[in-house]
């Protein structure tokens, strides 16, 4: 059975340099487009490092429980991340805004309410 793969298209480069003399935005929108590439990943080595990662977010969150306490009367409802995968295939947190644009994956959890 062949092995389900991901494809990622990247861009080394995270900011494009203007060409000398350039009129307009086409020359540079060229050059950008040159510098991308598909990279295929294996979708069984995305979840196994994905699953690594949101392990350790979630002990980092249920550490936050615990350092506030039930008698806080205060609980953490809800968290956003992002998270980028690179052309090697890891799993990025990311840091700020910055990369929401460069496509950054939003993860957001929430808690269940009680029944």
């Amino acid at each position: 059975m062949p092995e389900d793969y991901i494809v990622l298209i990247t861009d080394d480069e995270t900011t494009s340099t203007p060409i000398e003399g350039q009129r307009g935005w086409g020359a540079e929108v060229r050059q950008n487009i040159d510098r991308l590439r598909e990279v295929r990943l294996p979708v069984a080595e995305l979840e196994r490092k994905m699953n690594g990662f949101l392990q350790l977010v979630g002990r980092l969150f249920k550490q936050v429980d615990q350092q506030i306490g039930p008698e806080s009367g205060m609980q953490l409802n809800e968290v956003e991340l992002l998270v980028e995968i690179s052309a090697e295939g890891e799993i990025k947190l990311v840091a700020g805004g910055k990369a929401a644009g460069k496509g950054a994956i939003t993860l957001k959890f929430g808690r269940i309410p009680a029944k």
